[in-house]
């Protein structure tokens, strides 16, 4: 029923899951991983308590392929599963049972296990672990994930057709506000073109959701802090930072307004100007 690629980033400080497919809402079903611990997918008819059990195992520091002999050797259903693993260290593992629908398939190598059942053929798998292979591994993983998951997609995907997609990363402190792990969680439950759909979602994701980086920090001057504010007054907002945290750009501003994030910078100065209450003149 599905198609997804699970990997470890090259810095080995990251772990994700993307996953496309003709059902409802996959990403309630395939995904889970942990920071620190690692990754899984597991779908074709799928077993979700695999996910809490794989990651239990990773966690008391079995492999890849420990974890996913202990879940198979368990499971009286395995021959109708199909599960990817990968590890701490970026050990991978991938299960297709004999009984999954055709094409069923999987490829794994260092860092990453790629899978998918009822796909239009093998060369969706082959796609995706090309593109993989061909990204930048200096890249954010979740785009390394996303553009791997659409030269799948391009390459046929499911052979029913579109329904859902998402895309999951953990990296440790890499949540909102740096209070939790979840770097990026997306998913697109029911659309026609869910993979382009996920594509826009990240994008929002990484201006709202993601902190900016040491090179997008703009240090903020007098000069430029006293522009934000007589910004933010154009606008109707209390302070700067009360303009920051109406438009949720928190992520992208420093809490002492100690520097700005280029795009927000760039946001406001091509923001025009709040017309006078009461409306302006036609």
């Amino acid at each position: 029923m599905t198609f997804s690629i699970v990997a470890r980033s090259a810095d080995g400080e990251s772990w994700g899951v993307a996953v496309a497919s003709k059902f409802l809402a996959v990403g309630s079903a395939v995904p889970a991983a942990v920071a620190g611990v690692g990754a899984i997918a597991t779908q074709a008819d799928a077993n979700v308590a695999y996910k809490g059990q794989a990651l239990a195992h990773m966690d008391d520091g079995a492999t890849a392929s420990v974890a996913l002999q202990r879940l198979l050797e368990d499971d009286e259903g395995r021959d109708h599963r199909q599960v990817g693993i990968v590890d701490v260290d970026g050990g991978a593992a991938s299960h297709t049972g004999h009984a999954c629908l055709a094409w069923a398939g999987s490829v794994t190598g260092e860092g990453y296990a790629i899978q998918g059942n009822i796909l239009t053929g093998e060369d969706v798998v082959t796609a995706v672990e090309t593109a993989w292979l061909a990204s930048d591994p200096q890249a954010p993983l979740a785009r390394r994930l996303l553009d791997a998951l659409t030269a799948g997609d391009e390459a046929g995907g499911d052979s029913r057709g579109r329904q859902s997609a998402a895309l999951l990363v953990v990296r440790e402190g890499a949540g909102y506000g740096g209070h939790d792990d979840i770097a990026v969680d997306l998913r697109v439950d029911d659309h026609e073109s869910p993979i382009p759909e996920l594509t826009r979602l990240l994008g929002l994701s990484e201006l709202y959701l993601t902190a900016s980086t040491e090179e997008e920090q703009v240090p903020v001057t007098p000069e430029l802090e006293a522009e934000l504010e007589a910004f933010a007054q154009a606008q109707g907002a209390r302070d700067f930072q009360a303009w920051v945290g109406t438009e949720n750009y928190e992520m992208r501003v420093a809490p002492d307004l100690a520097w700005i994030d280029q795009q927000i910078l760039d946001i406001v100065r091509s923001t025009p100007e709040r017309s006078a209450e009461g409306g302006s003149e036609s």
